[in-house]
Protein backbone atom coordinates (compact mmCIF):
# COMPACT_ATOMS: atom_id res chain seq x y z
CA UNK A 1 0.00 0.00 0.00
CA UNK A 2 1.81 3.09 -1.31
CA UNK A 3 0.19 5.89 0.98
CA UNK A 4 1.21 7.70 4.20
CA UNK A 5 -1.99 9.43 5.66
CA UNK A 6 0.28 12.17 6.86
CA UNK A 7 0.71 13.08 3.64
CA UNK A 8 -2.68 12.57 2.52
CA UNK A 9 -4.00 15.49 5.45
CA UNK A 10 -0.62 17.99 3.97
CA UNK A 11 -2.40 17.64 0.68
CA UNK A 12 -5.79 17.66 0.63
CA UNK A 13 -6.06 19.23 4.36
CA UNK A 14 -9.32 21.15 3.39
CA UNK A 15 -10.99 17.86 2.41
CA UNK A 16 -9.81 14.89 5.30
CA UNK A 17 -12.06 14.01 7.78
CA UNK A 18 -9.82 12.43 10.76
CA UNK A 19 -10.90 10.57 13.35
CA UNK A 20 -10.20 10.79 17.12
CA UNK A 21 -7.23 9.21 18.52
CA UNK A 22 -9.68 7.24 20.79
CA UNK A 23 -9.34 4.38 18.17
CA UNK A 24 -6.80 1.85 19.03
CA UNK A 25 -5.80 -0.86 16.62
CA UNK A 26 -7.18 -5.04 17.77
CA UNK A 27 -6.10 -6.30 14.17
CA UNK A 28 -3.72 -8.25 11.98
CA UNK A 29 -3.09 -5.30 9.88
CA UNK A 30 -2.45 -1.65 10.70
CA UNK A 31 -2.20 -0.35 7.13
CA UNK A 32 -5.03 -0.52 4.74
CA UNK A 33 -7.70 0.92 2.73
CA UNK A 34 -11.03 0.79 1.40
CA UNK A 35 -14.65 2.24 0.62
CA UNK A 36 -16.67 3.13 3.75
CA UNK A 37 -20.18 0.36 4.51
CA UNK A 38 -21.96 1.36 7.45
CA UNK A 39 -24.14 -0.35 10.14
CA UNK A 40 -25.55 0.85 13.01
CA UNK A 41 -26.14 -1.60 15.67
CA UNK A 42 -28.63 -1.79 18.26
CA UNK A 43 -26.93 -3.46 21.34
CA UNK A 44 -26.70 -7.01 19.59
CA UNK A 45 -24.06 -7.87 16.34
CA UNK A 46 -26.38 -10.67 14.51
CA UNK A 47 -26.76 -7.93 11.47
CA UNK A 48 -23.14 -7.62 11.16
CA UNK A 49 -23.16 -11.30 11.27
CA UNK A 50 -24.55 -11.09 8.27
CA UNK A 51 -23.09 -8.27 6.43
CA UNK A 52 -19.65 -10.02 6.78
CA UNK A 53 -20.35 -12.95 5.36
CA UNK A 54 -21.27 -10.99 2.46
CA UNK A 55 -19.04 -10.49 -0.30
CA UNK A 56 -16.51 -7.21 0.88
CA UNK A 57 -15.16 -6.43 -2.24
CA UNK A 58 -12.16 -4.66 -0.28
CA UNK A 59 -14.27 -2.41 1.69
CA UNK A 60 -14.25 -1.66 5.69
CA UNK A 61 -17.09 -1.81 7.46
CA UNK A 62 -17.98 1.32 9.97
CA UNK A 63 -20.07 -0.01 12.89
CA UNK A 64 -21.78 2.52 15.88
CA UNK A 65 -23.46 0.74 18.73
CA UNK A 66 -22.99 4.34 20.64
CA UNK A 67 -19.41 2.73 22.46
CA UNK A 68 -22.28 0.47 24.38
CA UNK A 69 -19.99 -1.79 26.67
CA UNK A 70 -19.97 -5.39 25.09
CA UNK A 71 -17.79 -6.75 22.67
CA UNK A 72 -18.92 -6.36 18.78
CA UNK A 73 -16.53 -8.56 16.96
CA UNK A 74 -14.36 -11.46 18.26
CA UNK A 75 -12.29 -13.94 16.20
CA UNK A 76 -15.44 -15.64 14.21
CA UNK A 77 -16.31 -12.32 12.70
CA UNK A 78 -12.89 -11.83 12.04
CA UNK A 79 -12.79 -14.80 9.92
CA UNK A 80 -15.88 -13.93 8.11
CA UNK A 81 -14.48 -10.83 7.38
CA UNK A 82 -10.69 -12.33 5.77
CA UNK A 83 -12.79 -15.06 4.16
CA UNK A 84 -15.21 -12.17 2.45
CA UNK A 85 -12.77 -10.04 1.20
CA UNK A 86 -12.90 -7.30 3.78
CA UNK A 87 -10.45 -5.49 4.99
CA UNK A 88 -11.08 -4.09 7.93
CA UNK A 89 -13.68 -3.12 10.68
CA UNK A 90 -13.82 0.33 12.77
CA UNK A 91 -16.42 -0.39 15.52
CA UNK A 92 -17.55 2.43 17.57
CA UNK A 93 -17.21 -0.20 20.51
CA UNK A 94 -15.55 -2.97 21.83
CA UNK A 95 -13.89 -6.24 20.86
CA UNK A 96 -12.60 -9.25 22.37
CA UNK A 97 -10.50 -12.12 21.67
CA UNK A 98 -7.89 -10.04 20.66
CA UNK A 99 -5.39 -12.58 21.31
CA UNK A 100 -6.53 -14.09 17.97
CA UNK A 101 -7.87 -10.81 16.26
CA UNK A 102 -4.70 -9.66 16.47
CA UNK A 103 -3.47 -12.52 14.05
CA UNK A 104 -6.27 -12.37 11.19
CA UNK A 105 -5.18 -10.07 8.17
CA UNK A 106 -7.98 -7.92 8.66
CA UNK A 107 -8.03 -4.03 10.03
CA UNK A 108 -9.81 -4.09 13.52
CA UNK A 109 -10.15 -0.70 15.35
CA UNK A 110 -12.36 0.18 18.44
CA UNK A 111 -12.54 1.71 21.39
CA UNK A 112 -10.85 -0.81 23.96
CA UNK A 113 -11.38 -4.81 24.79
CA UNK A 114 -14.59 -6.21 26.43
CA UNK A 115 -15.06 -10.20 27.35
CA UNK A 116 -18.99 -9.95 27.07
CA UNK A 117 -21.10 -9.98 24.19
CA UNK A 118 -24.73 -8.81 23.94
CA UNK A 119 -27.39 -11.61 23.90
CA UNK A 120 -30.32 -9.09 23.39
CA UNK A 121 -31.42 -9.34 19.40
CA UNK A 122 -32.51 -6.43 18.10
CA UNK A 123 -32.38 -5.23 13.98
CA UNK A 124 -29.82 -2.97 12.63
CA UNK A 125 -29.92 -0.20 9.91
CA UNK A 126 -27.26 -0.71 7.08
CA UNK A 127 -25.96 2.21 4.81
CA UNK A 128 -27.15 4.75 6.30
CA UNK A 129 -24.93 8.30 7.13
CA UNK A 130 -23.48 7.70 10.27
CA UNK A 131 -21.00 9.91 12.95
CA UNK A 132 -18.91 9.17 15.68
CA UNK A 133 -14.88 10.04 16.44
CA UNK A 134 -15.49 13.65 15.30
CA UNK A 135 -16.05 12.11 11.70
CA UNK A 136 -19.34 11.23 9.47
CA UNK A 137 -19.34 7.86 7.73
CA UNK A 138 -20.86 7.71 4.36
CA UNK A 139 -21.39 4.78 2.03
CA UNK A 140 -18.71 5.14 -0.63
CA UNK A 141 -16.06 7.06 1.25
CA UNK A 142 -12.68 6.11 1.59
CA UNK A 143 -11.14 5.08 4.78
CA UNK A 144 -7.16 4.94 5.13
CA UNK A 145 -5.27 3.75 8.41
CA UNK A 146 -1.41 3.66 9.15
CA UNK A 147 0.20 4.21 12.14
CA UNK A 148 -0.58 7.35 12.10
CA UNK A 149 -4.13 7.35 12.52
CA UNK A 150 -7.33 6.66 10.17
CA UNK A 151 -8.61 9.78 8.00
CA UNK A 152 -11.94 9.48 6.15
CA UNK A 153 -11.87 10.89 2.53
CA UNK A 154 -13.30 10.98 -1.01
CA UNK A 155 -11.92 8.92 -3.36
CA UNK A 156 -11.92 11.14 -6.35
CA UNK A 157 -9.61 13.32 -4.58
CA UNK A 158 -7.34 10.32 -4.26
CA UNK A 159 -7.24 9.21 -7.55
CA UNK A 160 -6.38 13.14 -8.73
Amino acid sequence: MNFFTADICDEHHKNVQVLSHNYKSYGGIEKCRGAIATIKLNDENSDLITMLKEPGRGRIAVVDVGATYYAVVGENLMKFALENNWKGILINGYVRDTHITTTVPVGLWALGTCSRKSHDKQAGQRGIEISFGGVVFREGEHILADHDGIIIIHKELLDS
